[in-house]
């Protein structure tokens, strides 16, 4: 048998690689990490979701010569203006870690309720070939946010990202259930059959 196809999942987040993996895990694909694959050098990130997403994986690309797919994604809070944003992984500055960015969200929103702590992940999903070829693709998942952190899921604003219809917060959600619901879930598996068609195992 051959070895399946090798993709470069474009991230330096083990969290993102290991969700990615899981979504896109009934392709017949091996998506690779960039301690696999090889390092790369990204380009500044901007506002936009989509560029930031298709910079990364055109990189990775380009760099290795391998197909890549990367994601750029965050969270907007009615309440912030649509804040965090663009800018989710450096809300606060780029000394702060996961609890530290929660930390300082909460802070911002301070007693605000209703209305005001309607938010929405945003996630847009890429797939850049080294010959240039690309696509994207977008997802988004609607909550809320919780007062206080819960759960041991997930990662980034998971303990906060409240899904009223669960009645819990995404990091008490089971992995496998936040992979068929989340923002990120919804971007790479509508970018599924581009993938595939892409590195030529169309279904």
């Amino acid at each position: 048998m051959s070895a399946r196809p090798r993709v470069v999942v474009a991230t330096g987040n083990a969290g993102k690689l290991r969700e990615i993996r899981e979504i896109l895990a009934d392709a017949p694909l091996a998506f690779v990490g960039l301690d696999v694959a090889g390092a790369v050098a990204f380009p500044d990130e901007g506002d936009s979701y989509r560029a930031n997403a298709l910079a990364k994986a055109r990189a990775a690309a380009s760099q290795l010569g391998l197909p890549a797919v990367a994601d750029d994604s965050g969270l907007e809070v009615a309440g912030l203006d649509g804040g965090p944003g663009a800018h989710s992984a450096r809300y606060g500055g780029p000394s702060l870690d996961d609890a530290g960015r929660v930390a300082h969200l909460l802070a911002a929103l301070g007693d605000s309720s209703g209305a005001a702590r309607k938010a929405c992940f945003v996630c847009w999903a890429a797939v850049a070939m080294p010959d240039g070829r690309e696509w994207s693709a977008e997802g988004r998942c609607a909550g809320a946010i919780a007062a206080t952190p819960r759960g041991a899921g997930g990662f980034g604003y998971d303990p906060v990202f409240l899904l009223p219809q669960h009645d819990r917060v995404m990091a008490q959600i089971p992995a496998a259930e936040k992979n068929r619901i989340s923002h990120r879930a919804r971007a790479f598996r509508a970018l599924r059959a581009e993938i595939l068609e892409a590195v030529g195992t169309a279904d």
